[in-house]
């Protein structure tokens, strides 16, 4: 099957990448052909230093290489099977490519979009056969990251879904299936881990090295949530939490914080312009957390509460498999456990605990348990309950 790319930025150029590799001839498409020789030489670049690391065979990777074609005109797409597009993020400007990709590709073409926060339906819409229609959405960078969420729209037809979870498996990937609800799996359950520290910070209750230190050190997350939001900069955390909130009619859990909403006002988006919630700028130091025990596990314990909420609030929703998003969150944003199994190794009660007298201190919805948390400590029961079981005997 030749696949289709539009947009050649490091998304784009990233996804072209991975469908290469794994067989398929690739016509990415650009108008700025700038941006399509940067992308070229960058997928060459990048399979090449696998080569020589001894991962990929030299001849397979200047056969990849090979099957990336560039074009600067849509009717390129007329004999692709599949059309993912990663462009900027409005809805607008996605709805208009896929009415004018539509007019040149055939019936049997399937459309996909890798949006990371836009509804899939609203773009669906655009579409005179909107059944063909899907999100695919990998994350930065795509030769690198396992996993993809597939999300079927509501026009979606049925059996689309698996089809192109089949094929996502055949690229090496783990594909997740889940609803076309705001933020998908991974950037809806991983809210609270950006909201909650940043609540702390803001309540004195320590301060951001701190906060970052306790969930690594005591939780055993890859990199705090401050590091984090500075990594991927504020340009891009700030807007897709603004982003969740709204979609999520103004629900309180989601609920933005003006710390960051000035830190992106100022244009300090982290890294990338120097300064966020630490100072990059040279000669400045890294600030020293205050390595205290007991506050350490109270932060961490409620950071944890909010993400498991998050989770648990998802299946209960049915937005996916309680198996998806296990593997969401361990490969998606490389959680050190999926967080039911945290969840139950915790024990439920001790989480409810948890959120209930957060709700009781505050009385902000933003601390509501999940009803499926409290029906299942009130029943006794656990999201695995052989794991539990052969943790007992």
């Amino acid at each position: 099957m030749t696949i289709g790319i539009i947009g050649s930025g490091a998304m784009g150029a990233g996804i072209a990448q991975v469908v290469a590799q794994a067989g398929h001839p690739v016509f990415l498409f650009d108008l700025n052909a700038a941006a399509l020789q940067r992308a070229t030489v960058g997928i060459g670049t990048n399979l090449r230093k696998l080569a020589e690391k001894g991962k990929l065979d030299a001849a397979e990777v200047e056969a990849a290489i090979a099957r990336v074609r560039t074009c600067s005109e849509l009717q390129c797409f007329a004999a692709c099977g599949l059309v993912i597009e990663a462009i900027v993020e409005e809805l607008g400007v996605k709805q208009a490519v896929f009415r004018d990709v539509e007019a040149v590709v055939t019936a049997s073409c399937v459309l996909a979009t890798n949006t990371s926060s836009l509804s899939i339906a609203s773009i669906a819409a655009a579409c005179q056969r909107p059944e063909r229609f899907i999100g695919i959405h990998f994350f930065n960078p795509a030769p690198l990251m396992q996993l993809v969420e597939v999300i079927p729209a509501v026009q979606t037809r049925a059996g689309l879904a698996d089809e192109i979870k089949a094929l996502v498996q055949s690229w090496g990937k783990l594909p997740v299936v889940c609803k076309d609800t705001p933020g998908f799996i991974v950037n809806r359950i991983a809210r609270p881990y950006y909201g909650e520290a940043i609540r702390l910070l803001e309540e004195g209750v320590a301060d951001a090295a701190t906060i970052d230190w306790a969930l690594t050190e005591l939780g055993g997350f890859r990199m705090g949530p401050f590091a984090l939001m500075d990594f991927i900069g504020h340009d891009v955390n700030y807007r897709v939490t603004e982003s969740v909130f709204t979609a999520f009619f103004f629900d309180p859990r989601f609920k933005p914080s003006f710390t960051q909403k000035r830190l992106f006002e100022a244009g300090y988006y982290g890294r990338k312009s120097g300064r966020g919630f630490y100072d990059y700028r040279e000669g400045a130091a890294m600030p020293e957390p205050t390595r205290d025990p007991a506050l350490g596990h109270q932060i961490l314990q409620r950071v944890l509460a909010m993400l498991i909420n998050e989770a648990v609030d998802a299946l209960a929703l049915n937005v996916a498999s309680r198996e998806d998003l296990e593997l969401a969150m361990t490969k998606g944003v490389n959680y050190p456990k999926g967080l039911l199994r945290w969840a139950d190794e915790l024990g439920l009660p001790a989480v409810l605990q948890t959120l209930d007298a957060l709700y009781d201190e505050y009385h902000e919805d933003r601390y509501r348990a999940s009803p499926l948390l409290r029906r299942l400590v009130k029943s006794g029961q656990s999201f695995f309950p052989a794991t539990v079981a052969s943790h007992s005997a």
